[in-house]
């Protein structure tokens, strides 16, 4: 497994960033930071969901 960083540029909508900015700030982080944090827990919460949908299949629940 590879480890350190990458660049990904983006081009979003202004009203987009300062909605982002707003957030970002409730929680007294950086907007970069904010998107990879929400990133990453989006990427959690589909593994995450596809697991119990695993363990549904194995165990037959419906």
């Amino acid at each position: 497994m590879r480890m350190g960083t990458d660049v990904l540029s983006l081009r979003i909508d202004h009203d987009l960033l300062e909605r982002l900015r707003e957030h970002a700030a409730k929680r007294g982080m950086s907007v970069q930071d904010y998107v990879v944090r929400t990133l990453m827990r989006d990427d959690f919460d589909q593994r995450f969901q596809t697991a119990v949908e695993e363990t549904e299949r194995f165990y037959g629940v419906t």
